[in-house]
């Protein structure tokens, strides 16, 4: 029966339907996806927009994925025209240019939504596919120079058009791929996901009416917005500005203005893009001020499109927080987390008594690929890394988490690990490091060794391994993270970013993650 009553108790009703579609995403994918860095990780972010590809709400996950989808939906619009995408259409990206956002091995499946003819919703994923092509297995090489040389790249295709799959594009994504098994599997769970949230709006819509799900968006917006003002105000109004000098000697720079009504990050004073893979693209520097916004203002609030319309964002085309094709994004991840912590660290200063000193500020990310010494079927293991969390005005920082863009993730077990790529894992223990003393101690990084069984390729990207994490109001710094590799001979090895790294039986590679910085000067004994 339909009814087009907007009474509170129905918006609501609406409105929490639409989340349990994006949850109910997020679990379809956790338990059909093929690759342990979906299914046990949760590298993942799902989502519904409306039909314009404003964010509505999101399922668990990674917060500065969930950050993608809208973004991701509007190019799709942008690229094919309102009056060029039908029902039953189903669309891929992973490019940057082209709505990815990311690197190109997080894949955007994104389905429309269609009612009695108009397009009223998107249902969207993003994952992590363990290969992609391109010149290193697990698709992250820290030689690439040009983005042709990262992988198979997916331009806002179509996937389905009017509900007829296009084999041949399903073709091109498994034969470029060193797992096309893995990449088949992962995205037919992700076209799964957007079909069953799909299924589950239309027969909302049908329930209560185009005219009350068109109002409980609304309110859902309104109320976002109405949060993120009431949270700004309550902010330090000014101008503030911060240098950071990275591990490589060069200075990123921001100034950030807060007035009643606006909160803008100006990031044009930066320096041009790289020649290697270490950009990000303008929607990710959105998704770093997105992310530090809504910690500020509203962290309660599932984040909507209302949520962010007061922030403002200024980048340089051509610059590293805003690259322009044919640059490479391999270890974009690094870039944005290294933004998302120096916009932290420049409120921080105005607001120690809210804010926590500076995490491990690194992803981590150690990709292992070979075949299995016990089945002989290729791997390819993508495994983000966990470190210390920074102390805060009121207790000491969390040993061991993910870092503080990475969101509702985990780490993959051992028994999986050691079963599914014929890995041995010497040992996974808390760092025995001492840095990150203060009145409130930095959380303990992490020590890892992965022993391989055969002949493997290693690629690896880990930050802050010449800058220590910084500390707050007096806190000492916490520590770097570095990758080090013990070669059977006794010989030593340590990186930082690396790809095409050659390991095998009898070697140790040893992961030591960075202790959070501390808060306040240390007690006198």
């Amino acid at each position: 029966m339909t009814t087009t009553s907007h009474d509170p108790i129905t918006l609501a009703v609406i409105q929490s339907s639409l989340a349990a579609a994006a949850e109910e995403m997020f679990l379809l994918l956790r338990k059909t996806a093929m690759s342990p860095i979906i299914h046990e990780v949760l590298d993942v972010g799902t989502g519904v927009t409306d039909g314009e590809g404003n964010i509505v709400c999101s399922g668990a996950g990674i917060p500065s994925f969930v950050g993608v989808l809208d973004k991701a939906v509007r190019r799709i619009i942008e690229i094919h025209g309102p009056d060029g995408i039908h029902e039953g259409d189903l669309f891929a990206t992973n490019d940057p240019s082209f709505g990815g956002v990311t690197h190109l091995s997080d894949v955007v499946i994104a389905q429309p939504v269609f009612y009695q003819g108009d397009r009223i919703a998107w249902t969207a994923s993003i994952a992590h596919w363990s290969d992609i092509g391109g010149m290193t297995p697990g698709s992250m090489s820290t030689r690439a120079r040009e983005i042709y040389q990262e992988g198979l790249r997916l331009p806002a295709i179509r996937l389905f058009e009017r509900g007829k799959e296009i084999r041949p594009v399903f073709e091109i994504i498994a034969v470029n791929s060193r797992l096309p098994d893995f990449a088949l599997g992962d995205l037919w769970s992700q076209i799964a996901a957007s079909r069953r949230a799909g299924g589950r709006i239309r027969r909302l819509v049908s329930a209560y009416g185009i005219d009350s799900y068109g109002a409980a968006l609304a309110a859902l917006f309104l109320e976002g917005e109405k949060r993120a003002l009431a949270g700004l105000a309550a902010l330090p109004q000014g101008e503030f500005h911060i240098e950071d000098e990275k591990d490589s000697g060069i200075v990123w720079r921001a100034t950030i203005r807060i007035s009643e009504s606006e909160f803008l990050v100006d990031l044009r004073d930066n320096p041009d893009q790289s020649d290697g893979p270490w950009n990000t693209s303008r929607d990710g520097s959105v998704i770093s001020a997105q992310m530090l916004f809504k910690a500020l203002t509203d962290p309660e609030f599932p984040a909507n499109e209302g949520s962010f319309k007061p922030l403002a964002v200024l980048t340089r085309d051509g610059s590293i927080f805003d690259a322009a094709a044919p640059a490479p994004h391999g270890y974009y991840f690094e870039t944005r987390i290294g933004l998302y912590d120096m916009l932290w660290r420049c409120i921080a200063a105005t607001m120690p008594d809210r804010m926590p000193a500076g995490h491990f500020a690194s992803i981590c990310g150690t990709v292992i690929a070979g075949t299995h010494p016990d089945t002989g079927r290729r791997f390819t293991m993508v495994e983000p890394q966990m470190g210390g969390w920074g102390a805060t005005a009121d207790r000491d920082g969390e040993s061991c988490m993910y870092s503080t863009s990475h969101g509702e993730t985990f780490n993959c077990p051992v028994e999986i690990c050691e079963s599914r790529y014929g890995l041995e894992v010497g040992w996974k223990r808390m760092s025995d490091d001492s840095s990150g003393n203060g009145l409130h101690k930095g959380g303990k990084g992490m020590s890892l060794c992965y022993r391989p069984r055969a002949s493997a390729i290693v690629a690896a990207g880990f930050s802050r391994y010449r800058k220590n994490v910084w500390g707050l109001c007096g806190g000492e710094p916490g520590g770097t993270n570095r990758i080090r590799l013990v070669r059977s001979n006794g010989t030593e090895e340590s990186h930082a970013f690396v790809s095409d790294l050659e390991v095998g039986p009898g070697d140790e590679l040893i992961v030591e993650t960075a202790n959070g910085g501390g808060w306040g000067k240390p007690k006198e004994e």
